[in-house]
């Protein structure tokens, strides 16, 4: 299904392209279809809002592209593979480049890149970055999808939200609660998969998380749209 969303989006971005755009969205997109499918269809559940190879121009007229646009954010999403020798990319590549950030600052645009191999082997960890880029931002329904919480648990979520690794003694000062209380409240999150734990050994040692599934709760469906 995902697959089939992805690649009616790219048609439908190359039926309405034409000139140096639609040389560019004829090109090899693996890149782009690996940032779409690890991080940002599953962040926001379509793309609506999102432009593929977005043009703008520089203060000097050149056609600059961004691999993804999302307007409602005014965020563009780029993947880049790792380029093993500097010799392959010329000074000139290198200068248009600095240039082609520099105009997306001068626009306002938030810039979010992401390396194939962060998108291959730290997929939860890229979906994470965008999700607090989305609370930042104020967008989505944040606070709706955990109103149905205990209010214990909810602030501890939003703990997990606002600090996104903690230990039970961050959790005890930031709930004012006794450590066997904590415990219990984390168990629960853990047990309905909003948060999840890193570490070996004795429960007290770990470090947690807020997961994919606890950041959906807590900023609701539809994030950003």
């Amino acid at each position: 299904m995902v697959d089939l969303r992805v690649s009616e989006f790219i048609e439908k971005e190359r039926s309405g392209a034409k000139g140096q755009r639609l040389e560019m969205l004829e090109r090899n997109l693996h890149g782009t279809i690996k940032l779409i499918e690890t991080v940002l269809f599953p962040v926001f559940g379509s793309l609506d809002g999102f432009r593929l190879e977005y043009e703008f121009k520089s203060p000097n007229g050149y056609n600059f592209y961004a691999d993804l646009f999302h307007e409602p954010l005014q965020t563009v999403f780029e993947c880049d593979g790792y380029v093993p020798h500097a010799e392959l990319l010329t000074r000139e590549r290198f200068s248009m480049e600095r240039q082609r950030i520099r105009t997306m600052t001068l626009f306002g645009y938030r810039y979010l890149p992401f390396s194939w191999d962060e998108l291959d082997k730290k997929g939860e960890q890229c979906r994470r970055a965008v999700y607090e880029l989305v609370g930042r931002c104020g967008h989505g329904n944040a606070n709706q999808g955990i109103r149905a919480l205990p209010i214990q648990d909810r602030e501890l979520l939003r703990l997990a939200a606002n600090g996104r690794i903690f230990r039970q003694p961050d959790a005890q000062a930031w709930l004012g609660l006794k450590e066997d209380t904590v415990r219990k409240i984390t168990r629960r999150l853990m047990d309905q998969g909003w948060l999840a734990a890193k570490g070996n050994g004795n429960a007290r040692h770990h470090a947690y998380h807020i997961t994919d599934k606890g950041w959906k709760l807590f900023w609701g469906n539809g994030v950003g749209s």
